[in-house]
C-alpha cells in the first residue's frame, strides 16, 4: 500500500532521529471493506540511510486472515553534503483468494530490483521537502528492463499538528488483465497522498487516498480512500 518516507533523509540525518511506525488502515473502496496494517522503519547513518515498509491486507478475497503479505526495502548512500543519493532497492510478495467454488489459490507479485539515483529538496526549516527518483526497475518473468519514476512528499502545518505526506510512482510494467497472454497495459501509476493529525507526539488519526491506473489486477483508474490510525514509536 505505501512506501512513504514521512521525513526524507537528508531531514532525518540533519536532526540525527529515526522514525518507526505502525499504521491500521480500513479501506473504504468499493467491494474492498477491508483492513491493512503497515510496520514503517526509516534510519539514517553516516553512509546513508534505509527505508523498509511491510503491509498485510486482511480478509480481503473471501479471505480469512491475511490475504495479502508485501514489502519493500530501500538503501540511499550519500555522499557528504551532496543532494544526490545512489538508490537501491527489493520489492516483492504473495496473495491468497478464494475462486467462486471456494477453494483457495495463491499467487505471487513479481520481485522487482530497482536502482538509480535521487534527488532531495529541503525547506531550511525541514517543515516540507520533495525527493524524486530515477530509477531502472526488473521485474522477474515480465520486464527485465524497465523503469520507474517516483515522487516522495512531506509537509508539517499548523505547528506540526497536521501532517500531509505521500509518494507517487511511475513505472513500465506489461499487465495482462484478461489472462489470454496477451499485454492490456504497458504503464502503471500510483500514488498514495496520506493526511494525519497528530494528537500527541506518537498518535495520530487521518488516512490516505490510494490513486491508481492499471495497478494490482485492476484494469483503468481507480481511487480508493482510507480511515486510519497511527503509532509513532
Amino acid at each position: 500500500m505505501k512506501k512513504l518516507v514521512l521525513i526524507l533523509f537528508v531531514c532525518l540525518l540533519t536532526l540525527g532521529t529515526f522514525a518507526q511506525n505502525v499504521q491500521t488502515h480500513y479501506d473504504l473502496g468499493k467491494g474492498r471493506e477491508y483492513l491493512t496494517t503497515t510496520v514503517e522503519m526509516f534510519r539514517p547513518d553516516k553512509f546513508g540511510s534505509t527505508f523498509f515498509f511491510i503491509d498485510m491486507n486482511y480478509g480481503d478475497a473471501g479471505v480469512k486472515g491475511v490475504s495479502l503479505a508485501y514489502w519493500e526495502i530501500a538503501r540511499a548512500f550519500t555522499f557528504g553534503k551532496c543532494p544526490i543519493a545512489l538508490h537501491v532497492e527489493y520489492n516483492g510478495g504473495f496473495g491468497q483468494f478464494k475462486n467462486q467454488l471456494g477453494n483457495a489459490l495463491a499467487y505471487q507479485i513479481n520481485d522487482a530490483y530497482l536502482g538509480g539515483l535521487e534527488y532531495s529538496l529541503l525547506a531550511k526549516d525541514f517543515s516540507r521537502g520533495f525527493t524524486i527518483q530515477t530509477l531502472f526497475k526488473s521485474i522477474r518473468g515480465k520486464n527485465e528492463a524497465s523503469f520507474q519514476l517516483t515522487g516522495v512528499w512531506y509537509m508539517n502545518l499548523l505547528n506540526n499538528k497536521v501532517s500531509f505526506n505521500g509518494f507517487a510512482d511511475f513505472w513500465k510494467e506489461d499487465s495482462d488483465f484478461n489472462f489470454d497472454g496477451k499485454t492490456d497495459a504497458e504503464f502503471t501509476f500510483l500514488a498514495e497522498p496520506q493526511l494525519w493529525y497528530n494528537c500527541c507526539k506518537k498518535f495520530a488519526v487521518g488516512g490516505e487516498v490510494e490513486l491508481s491506473n492499471n495497478f494490482g489486477g485492476h484494469e483503468g483508474f481507480m481511487v480508493n480512500p482510507t480511515v486510519a490510525m497511527k503509532y509513532t514509536f
